[in-house]
């Protein structure tokens, strides 16, 4: 059996940074969908419509966004070592 080495570049990221480039993420949408509001203030006619869609459907794109948990290499799990056996009677 062989063991193939894995490199460092080849794991997937940790849950604590995918968890926190998601949250950014959704910050950031949920940034603009509080920008699309208060243009609706000001916005008249029919421009209004589209900030009134940012506000209506980017909560439901940030949900969607935010949930979304990356799977690398079709849900394979790499392990960062094997076990190897040695045999001494060589």
């Amino acid at each position: 059996m062989k063991a193939t080495a894995h490199t460092i570049t080849s794991l997937p990221p940790s849950p604590d940074a995918e968890r926190r480039k998601r949250m950014i993420e959704y910050s950031i949408m949920m940034g603009v969908r509080v920008l699309c509001v208060l243009a609706c203030i000001w916005v008249r006619g029919w421009w209004l419509l589209i900030p009134a869609v940012g506000a209506i459907f980017l909560p439901y794109f940030a949900v969607v966004v935010a949930n979304a948990v990356q799977v690398g290499d079709g849900g394979q799990v790499e392990r960062p070592g094997a076990l190897v056996r040695h045999d001494d009677r060589r």
